[in-house]
C-alpha cells in the first residue's frame, strides 16, 4: 500500500506541479512531453493495481525499470561530489527499488 502511495502521489505531482515536471522534461530524455504523459498513466495505473492488489508482479516490472531509470538520470551523477552524498541522495530511491523488487519476489 505504501509503494502505491508513493507511485500514485508522484504521477499527480507531475501531472499537477510544474517543478517536478519541469524536472523531469528537463532530463534530456527523447520525446519528453510525450514520456512525461506515459510516465504518468503507468505510475497511475500500476500504483492503483498496487493497491487493489492486482496482477502485482506485472505492475512491479515497468516500476522498477523506472527506479533503475531515476537513479541513472538522477543519482549517479550525484557521484561526483562523493559516496556519502550520493548515498543520502538517493537513499529513497534505492528503498523504493528494494521495496519492489522485494514485492515482485513473494
Amino acid at each position: 500500500m505504501t509503494v502505491a502511495y508513493v507511485f500514485i502521489t508522484s504521477a499527480l505531482m507531475k501531472l499537477m506541479g510544474t517543478e517536478l515536471t519541469n524536472h523531469f522534461l528537463g532530463l534530456g530524455l527523447p520525446y519528453p512531453h510525450m514520456m512525461l504523459k506515459l510516465v504518468i498513466l503507468i505510475e497511475i495505473v500500476c500504483g492503483i493495481l498496487l493497491l487493489v492488489n492486482k496482477a502485482v508482479k506485472n505492475a512491479v516490472v515497468p516500476l522498477i525499470g523506472f527506479m533503475i531509470a531515476a537513479l541513472l538520470l538522477t543519482k549517479v551523477p550525484l557521484l561526483h561530489t562523493g559516496l556519502l552524498a550520493f548515498a543520502f541522495g538517493a537513499r529513497l530511491d534505492i528503498v523504493m527499488l528494494v521495496l519492489l523488487v522485494s514485492i515482485y519476489k513473494h
